[in-house]
């Protein structure tokens, strides 16, 4: 690393790119795989860590500057338009092309872990999302299909720009094609499951624009998901977390009808109560505490975002009510699981705090931010769902509440201890609306030449916050 400056001081750097116009492929090739070499972030460590005598933070940072002026002269030689360029030029048929491939994206990977903000750049200078969404479309499965979806998934994180751009290239039509594949047949290896999760998270993190929730529901991606959900196929728990995902926030009222629409309930409520039959595949990887989070939210979505009156909102209230109440029960437990975990969470930051005080530390906003975030992991988040639902469908119907309370005081409990956890919640979400519109100039324009963000749908509450409903709901709550 403590090279890198005189690399790009000598030139050298300048030289590198320009052999990547070489008109042979074959050199074009090598000096991929140099630059691969001198992007990774872990070259240069294992001597680093033989000298045992070296400050190891002023190490550390000698290594990042070091490579940030690296990468900072390769992206001032365009090294990342011509990487792009340079794919169309390998023919895959040929090991080393398909080497060459491999290493390209792996450059990719590797400025993009020292500065994740270059993905916009990537996006905007290049035509890799074009190269990545063609890519992954391949017939034969392989190592760079699988780096190609993992690329993906990585541009769309957390850049609403690049998944806008994913949005206007057809991205969401082109996962939801490689997807349908795996309605009625697994992945053959964990390679192949690796591509398959890489293209639900690439769609799942898409999800979190508006706009993308209109291009999934245009594309009939709730269907596709619905169908998998029932399949059973590896692909079940997946779809589960897409269909969260897709549903969330006002933006997801659309897709909250579509579901229902599509004969979902009856799906999702059997593997609520854990009816659906268990995943034997040795490949399976999704744990059943994830579906059951995530099954969760799209419950409360469908609470959420259906009209009130409306027969879906019918149809969705009246499966807490047949069968003698099963789905209160359900719920019920699934609360008291919550909040013994949330029980054994509480105790150890409670340790934690006293010896804080004991060792005379300060307890800042970070430690508070901090502990926060564990009881969100260790059950609160399960617990304020759970209650969230409740509180839906005591306020709806007397039938369930009267239920509801009755089990409830069985363990010495009422929905005082509902009301508590939800002003917690209240007191830690926002005061926007659940999707806030974009900015004007971030809409996303559709076929018909309309803006797709102003075409949003309202939800059961006219659009209110999650703060507003909460308040509601504590409101009924407390009266009772």
């Amino acid at each position: 690393m403590l090279a890198y400056p005189e690399l790009v001081r000598s030139g050298t750097v300048v030289k590198l790119v320009e052999l990547l116009t070489h008109e042979n492929v074959d050199i074009v090739i090598d000096v991929v795989e140099l630059i691969k070499e001198l992007t990774d972030e872990d070259v240069g460590n294992e001597a680093d860590d033989e000298d045992e005598d070296e400050d190891e933070g002023e190490a550390g940072s000698s290594r990042e500057k070091g490579l940030k002026l690296l990468i900072d002269g390769l992206l001032e030689n365009t090294v990342l338009e011509l990487l792009v360029s340079n794919l169309s030029r390998m023919n895959e048929a040929e090991e080393s092309d398909r080497q060459g491939v491999y290493n390209t994206l792996n450059v990719f990977e590797n400025v993009l872990a020292f500065n994740p903000t270059l993905s916009r750049t990537l996006v905007t200078n290049t035509s890799v999302l074009k190269w990545l969404l063609e890519r992954v479309q391949a017939k034969t499965h392989d190592d760079n299909r699988v780096y190609a979806s993992e690329l993906l998934a990585i541009i769309l994180q957390d850049n609403r720009q690049n998944r806008l751009d994913f949005g206007k290239g057809g991205g969401v039509d082109t996962l939801l094609q490689v997807l349908s594949q795996y309605r009625k047949k697994d992945p053959v290896d964990a390679d192949e499951v690796e591509f398959m999760e890489n293209i639900f998270d690439s769609l799942c993190s898409s999800l979190a624009e508006p706009e993308i929730k209109s291009l999934f529901l245009e594309g009939e991606g709730v269907e596709l998901m619905v169908i998998m959900m029932k399949e059973k196929m590896l692909a079940r728990s997946r779809s589960i977390k897409v269909l969260d995902f897709a549903m969330q926030g006002t933006a997801g009222t659309a897709c909250c009808e579509m579901f229902v629409e599509a004969l979902g309930l009856k799906t999702l409520f059997s593997a609520f109560m854990g009816k659906a039959k268990k995943q034997k595949n040795p490949l399976a990887t999704t744990p059943a505490s994830e579906d059951a989070t995530h099954i969760l939210g799209i419950i409360s979505s469908l609470f959420s975002n259906i009209p009130s009156d409306s027969t879906a909102r019918v149809r969705l209230l009246t499966k807490f009510v047949e069968s003698d109440y099963e789905k209160v029960d359900r719920l019920l437990e699934i609360r008291e699981s919550a909040e013994a975990r949330l029980a054994v969470t509480n105790k150890e930051i409670e340790q934690e705090r006293r010896e804080m005080v004991a060792d005379g530390e300060e307890i800042g906003p970070e430690d508070e931010d901090r502990w926060y975030l564990r009881k969100v992991d260790g059950g609160l988040f399960t617990l304020q769902t759970a209650d969230y639902i409740l509180g839906w469908v005591c306020m709806e119907d007397d039938g369930v509440r009267a239920h509801a309370q009755l089990i409830l005081g069985r363990k010495g409990k009422g929905l005082k201890d509902v009301v508590k956890v939800l002003k917690e919640y209240h007191e830690n979400v926002s005061e926007e609306p659940a999707d806030a519109p974009p900015d004007s100039e971030d809409a996303m324009d559709t076929s018909d030449g309309t803006s797709a963000s102003k075409s949003k749908s309202t939800d059961a509450s006219g659009g209110l916050s999650q703060k507003a409903i909460l308040e509601g709901l504590i409101s009924f709550l407390e009266t009772c």
